[in-house]
């Protein structure tokens, strides 16, 4: 079973057949929302939205360790996130789908490990490639597959939210080689990696980042709305092939 963790935008996914829901509890609290376990093109799936039901949890206050321990201990073992995002890089226009390779971290203050001495000891994992490759391909399988054209790779830069950057902090991360911006990637790949669990990000963009192009004055919050909301019924049809690829 792999599971979907929803963000901005995909609270729900058009074409699942849901099965059950169920609250789970874990040691390091609740998670986001109740586990909906559904069939998505014939495969079993288990989806959370990320920011609850209501869309109510800022980036911030999201307990992402209880979010992914819910899903380990459900029986998940593929993750696939989906996030929306600015995008930094010139060609990465609004309506891009994205499938990043790396991730650079600006978050702070967030619990952002298992290995912190109270239920687990403390040890390390290897981050180098913080996505999982071979979700990652099964991603640009079904894009090819769903008549999207995913872009192949891409960094990351998670910032804490929930406010939008400044266009001085866009220009520090083009510098630092970002080329999107969002608030959730981390600590979710890291915990995921920690759990044991395959991780891949499909992101949306939905915005210039500010200061660049027509966002150099400022972003239109309504913009993104509306993008996003397209935008997730073509995110939708690749998880769709997602799941008839991972079924085979």
């Amino acid at each position: 079973m792999f599971a979907i963790i929803g963000g901005s935008g995909l609270n729900r996914i058009e074409g699942l057949e849901v099965v059950r829901r169920e609250k789970l509890s874990t040691p390091y609290g609740e998670p986001s929302a109740a586990l909906t376990f559904g069939k998505l093109d014939g495969a079993e799936i288990v989806f959370l939205a990320r920011h609850g039901d209501a869309h109510v949890l800022a980036p911030h206050l999201i307990n992402y360790r209880a979010n992914i321990r819910a899903l380990h201990d459900c029986g998940a073992r593929n993750v696939i996130a989906v996030a929306t995002v600015g995008g930094i890089r010139e060609d990465l226009i609004p309506g891009a789908l994205v499938v990043p390779d790396q991730i650079i971290d600006y978050t702070h203050g967030r619990a952002s490990t298992f290995f912190d001495g109270v239920e687990q000891p403390l040890a390390h994992v290897d981050f180098t490639q913080p996505f999982s490759g071979a979700l990652r391909a099964l991603l640009l399988q079904a894009g090819a597959a769903a008549g999207e054209s995913l872009y192949d790779g891409g960094v990351y830069g998670a910032t804490q939210g929930p406010r939008l950057e400044t266009a001085a902090e866009i220009r520090r991360m083009a510098r630092d080689g970002a080329d999107l911006v969002g608030m959730t990637g981390m600590p979710e790949a890291v915990l995921a990696r920690e759990m044991g669990l395959c991780y891949a990000m499909l992101a949306v963009v939905v915005n210039a980042a500010a200061g660049i192009g027509a966002n150099r004055d400022g972003v239109a919050i309504e913009e993104i709305r509306a993008v996003s909301a397209a935008a997730m019924k073509r995110v939708a049809t690749v998880l769709a092939h997602v799941a008839e690829c991972h079924g085979r």
